[in-house]
């Protein structure tokens, strides 16, 4: 049956998840309260106190369809983030929002550039609709900008950007970027994926929702699975011109956002302390585990998001290893980073094992 299926479906190599906690115990025989995830990103604190109140007060109505035009979230984000309702378009994670932009703008024959070990994503949805995906070298593990705009050509539709970077962790400066958007031509949409904004700086905070009304042609990401804890109930927003979304509202499915998931991320919003304590968590536990990958000797990736890439050199074997001790890491072989694995920030308990572990491996292998 598979011959019934376009070329350009067939040649998709499916997106792979973290290992599940409950799948490793099974396969290695381990206590699940024995095994540590750092592999997928996930915020170590959990949930909003406020947002697990919402679910529960969700849950009584939930037999009824959710709120497909989400009207209390919306109405929360337009605040939050000062822009207009229509400018908002939500999704079933913020991969959703990527996959929204590509299905409202691309079609086959056309390109999308994208960077050299940049989120699997952006290949993914390019490939669904039948376009052609331009891969840029990365510079320094990062975004190359000026290659990029050299990239651009009359088939170009569509430019992906993630800032910070996943899996490398990095960050292009707001003026650079700035500068980019200036120089990038209105008929080509550029989609800031933004989905780490919250674990960055004052300082390095993102200014591009500013920059909305001066670019028709920016879309940008965010996600409620990261920083706000919310990644099991999948729930993301894209920010745009209003004639944009109205686009990528017209392919989106209908109810394609939960009424737990949209109760949970409106109360989420109102938790500036819970993102607080999120963001200076991961700051703490990135630099535990900087300072510990110091002192065993490793090369690591500096990263501005609540993951660090390390290189180990054989990471298909101490990717095993690490499972084989209850430790579930990300190997990123499949961004072009065969030596590297990215790990995410966890509690200080979690990141120490991992460190713990893989000394223990360091010197077994050695």
């Amino acid at each position: 049956m598979t011959n019934l299926a376009p070329d350009h479906i067939r040649a998709i190599a499916p997106y792979q998840g973290g290992k599940p906690i409950t799948e490793l115990a099974r396969e290695m025989g381990l206590q699940v309260e024995e095994i540590v995830k750092l592999a997928s990103n996930e915020n170590p604190l959990g949930i909003s106190p406020k947002a697990e109140y919402a679910i529960q007060e969700a849950l009584l109505d939930i037999a009824r369809y959710p709120d497909g035009n989400s009207f209390a979230l919306r109405d929360a984000v337009s605040h939050k983030f000062n822009v207009a309702p229509n400018q908002i378009v939500f999704g079933n994670g913020s991969n959703d929002i990527l996959e929204l932009a590509a299905r409202a703008f691309l079609i086959a024959g056309c390109e999308t550039i994208y960077s050299q070990h940049a989120f699997a994503v952006y290949p993914l949805v390019t490939q669904a609709m039948g376009a052609t995906g331009v891969v840029v070298p990365a510079k320094n593990f990062g975004h190359d900008l000026s290659a990029m705009l050299s990239a651009i050509s009359v088939k170009t539709r569509m430019i992906f950007i993630a800032n910070p970077n996943n899996p490398t962790g990095t960050l292009l400066g707001k003026d650079e970027l700035f500068d980019f958007l200036k120089q990038v031509p209105s008929n080509v949409l550029v989609v800031l994926d933004e989905a780490y904004d919250e674990y960055l700086s004052a300082e390095h905070k993102s200014e591009a929702i500013s920059w909305l009304s001066e670019f028709d042609n920016l879309i940008i990401s965010r996600t409620f699975s990261k920083a706000y804890g919310l990644a099991g109930l999948r729930v993301g927003f894209g920010l745009c011109h209003p004639e944009v979304a109205d686009m990528m509202n017209r392919v989106r499915q209908p109810f394609n956002v939960n009424s737990l998931a949209q109760a949970a991320a409106v109360a989420t919003l109102a938790d500036d302390d819970f993102v607080a304590r999120s963001y200076a968590l991961n700051q703490a536990g990135m630099l535990q585990l900087t300072q510990g990958l110091q002192k065993l000797g490793l090369e690591y990736i500096p990263s501005f998001a609540n993951f660090i890439s390390i290189r180990v050199g054989n990471a298909t074997d101490y990717y095993r290893k690490l499972l084989e001790n209850g430790v579930i890491v990300r190997p990123v072989a499949n961004y072009e980073m065969p030596e590297y694995l990215r790990v995410s920030i966890g509690l200080f308990a979690e990141n120490a094992k991992f460190l713990a572990v893989l000394e223990k491996i360091m010197k077994e292998i050695a």
